[in-house]
């Protein structure tokens, strides 16, 4: 009895040094998880107020919403720079590389292939697919059209109204940074906004050549405010913080685009913020931060482009404060309705890029 009892003691000891030994071992086995390292390199500087401090604000979200590592680059405006520099991330530790805009996307079809084991955003554009080899690359563009149909209703309402700085002329203005596929969807879903309020309506286009001069986009909306025009669109990036500076002073009115741009200037200048009616919002920030929460959720599909608009938040109108207080609430319902027929499909925005 003593004998089967010591041996059961033995083997009770024996059985707790096993369980210990392999609990030690399972957490000697599990590291400390590596964060996911997210890099965003820009062909610009920051300080647009709109388009790539969008973005930045993206990444800079998903650093401290989903714990990632992440870091933001200035490539700025040379483009002789922008392939040495993609081909330098590509070799990096980098997991996911964020580039954005047309002018990457030859750059990326070519380093893009070279590294399988990368995965890439670009935004705003779409690589080449039948290219072949880019099945690493996730690409995502925005319906800018859609929400350049609501503030181009949203204008026409304007200067066809009795508001304070609207004048008896029906015109209207719009700024592109460069005359461009992208730019001009913007430009159509703005006119055809306009036209649905009113046909007679005239859109006084012009284009700056440049996404970063804000004297030259000042001068130009300078000039079309001469002509008759009590509002204009920003659709120019950095140059057109110009226009927000003509609206100031001429005392005309203005409509953001890609941030919400009263929102950015309200402290800093709250003069030139009150003359900013609204913004377009394409929401990149937002675009960003969704496609990597879903990599990191291991739902997100690479190898095709995704188009995001009103219905999937890619696109909408700034409903600040100063939406509120200038534009009247018969025209705010306007733009949520015809917001709803475009969801619904009962507009159908017309586009550059087919439908």
């Amino acid at each position: 009895m003593k004998k089967i009892l010591s041996l059961l003691i033995v083997l009770a000891l024996v059985v707790g040094l096993v369980s210990l030994t392999a609990c030690g071992k399972k957490e000697e086995e599990q590291p400390p998880e590596e964060k996911l390292k997210v890099v965003l390199y820009i062909n610009g500087t920051l300080g647009d107020k709109s388009f790539f401090d969008s973005a930045s604000r993206g990444v800079e979200r998903a650093i401290k919403e989903l714990g990632i590592e992440g870091k933001v680059i200035e490539g700025g405006y040379d483009p002789a720079r922008w392939e040495p520099d993609l081909e330098q991330l590509s070799e990096g530790d980098w997991d996911i590389i964020i580039v954005g805009t047309w002018q990457m996307t030859e750059n990326l079809e070519k380093i893009a292939p070279k590294h399988p084991d990368k995965k890439y955003f670009i935004f705003d554009t779409t690589v080449d697919y039948s290219k072949g080899n880019l099945d690493n690359v996730y690409s995502i563009l925005y319906k800018q059209n859609e929400g350049s149909f609501l503030v181009g209703a949203l204008a026409a309402m304007i200067t066809t109204s009795d508001m304070p700085l609207a004048n008896p002329e029906k015109i209207i203005g719009f700024l592109g940074g460069m005359d461009i596929p992208v730019i001009n969807d913007f430009k159509v879903g703005y006119i055809q906004g306009a036209h649905y309020i009113d046909p007679d309506i005239k859109v006084l286009v012009s284009y700056a050549g440049s996404f970063s001069d804000p004297a030259k986009g000042k001068e130009l909306v300078l000039a079309q405010y001469d002509q008759g025009a009590d509002i204009s669109f920003n659709v120019a990036g950095e140059t057109g913080l110009g226009l927000l500076d003509a609206a100031k002073e001429r005392n005309k009115y203005a409509i953001g685009v890609d941030s919400d741009q009263y929102i950015m200037f309200k402290d800093s200048d709250p003069e030139k913020a009150a003359h900013i009616v609204t913004s377009m919002m394409k929401n990149v920030d937002n675009s960003l931060f969704r496609g990597i929460k879903l990599h990191m959720e291991g739902k997100l599909e690479y190898g095709k482009a995704e188009a995001l608009g009103i219905i999937e938040g890619g696109v909408g109108v700034a409903d600040n404060e100063n939406y509120k207080k200038l534009v009247p609430e018969e025209f705010r319902k306007k733009i949520k309705e015809l917001e709803e027929k475009i969801v619904n499909g009962e507009i159908v925005v017309d586009t550059v890029f087919g439908q």
